[in-house]
């Protein structure tokens, strides 16, 4: 896998009070793309950010239908991927990457 498919297999930190209460338990949550394995997420992470994953889990949300002045729509389908960190590394997802 090349190094510019690792910054197309995650796309951008989970940031809210659930995932920042992961943290302690030295879990990160990243959306990813539909397509995109464990396998794949697991290599993206520990190549672009220089640690060890010890399990990924995967998390499929369908899109909701929404009604917007009377029109309906649909929201987008996502996927979020929670990462688990071997002990002794860490992610600071607020400074980003280099």
């Amino acid at each position: 896998m090349s190094a510019l498919r690792h910054y197309d297999t995650i796309l951008a930190p989970v940031i809210t009070e659930k995932t920042t209460l992961l943290s302690e338990k030295n879990q990160v949550v990243f959306r990813v793309p539909l397509e995109a394995t464990k396998k794949d997420v697991k290599e993206a992470v520990e190549k672009l950010f220089n640690v060890k994953v010890g399990a990924v889990n995967t998390i499929r949300a369908k899109g909701k239908t929404k009604y917007f002045r009377g029109r309906e729509g649909k929201r987008s389908d996502t996927k979020k991927a929670i990462v688990t960190l071997l002990a002794g590394h860490s992610i600071d997802v607020t400074t980003g990457l280099s």
